[in-house]
């Protein structure tokens, strides 16, 4: 039952395909090999082998066969005790979530996932900052903003794209800003370079492509 929610959890984000659901970890590490996934989500309890054994069996499989593509993996798990959490994140999990957990912070997290990727094919070759955003090892109070830019705009800009989790355009967020639009798209352009929002092109009657905006920093 639990298998079939978060299948369904899965099921009706966009961008993303439930390829296959298996309940122990011999069938999930059989079906990796078959299906191939981008990613997986993984409990630490499972009948026959634990989940993280499971992540170093992937992760052996695919040390052995290079032309196999990486599969990512999200621990979806009741287990607290810190040394497993650890385990877990050296075996290569991506993210743990402890169970009981709601809807949005499952799918929360899966936009992570995806915005990751997606930042990952982007990237040729990486700064520091790209690093300490992919990584989340950025310390407080390095955010710096560059020349030209403004906390106290930044700030508002930041709330005006958390208050509007669907996106907007540099226009929308000019609007509800009491920006010009050249200011505000200069903030969302470095939201965006740096990691904190995403960004999508939507096509209009002009056939031209819009720009839009949305948090995930």
């Amino acid at each position: 039952m639990v298998a079939k929610l978060h299948s369904r959890y899965v099921s009706v984000m966009d961008g993303f395909t439930v390829v296959g659901v298996a309940h122990n970890g011999a069938d999930a590490l059989r079906a990796a090999e078959r299906l191939r996934p981008d990613l997986v989500l993984l409990d630490i309890y499972l009948p026959d082998m634990d989940g993280i054994d499971v992540l170093r069996a992937l992760r052996a499989a695919e040390e052995q066969d290079t032309s196999r593509p990486s599969t990512d993996a999200l621990f979806i798990t009741a287990a607290r005790d810190a040394g497993v959490i650890r385990a877990a994140l050296r075996a290569g999990a991506l993210h743990y979530l402890i169970k009981p957990f709601s809807r949005s912070a499952l799918q929360e997290q899966l936009r992570h996932v995806a915005a990751l990727r997606t930042r990952l094919d982007e990237l040729g070759e990486a700064r520091q900052e790209d690093v300490d955003q992919i990584f989340g090892t950025r310390p407080p109070g390095s955010r710096e903003l560059p020349k030209g830019l403004a906390a106290p705009t930044a700030d508002l800009v930041e709330r005006t794209l958390r208050a509007r989790p669907e996106g907007l355009s540099a226009s929308e967020c000019a609007e509800a800003g009491e920006l010009s639009r050249v200011s505000a798209r200069r903030y969302l352009e470095h939201f965006a370079g740096t990691g904190r929002a995403e960004v999508t092109l939507r096509y209009g009657g002009t056939g031209r492509p819009e720009r839009r905006y949305r948090w995930i920093g």
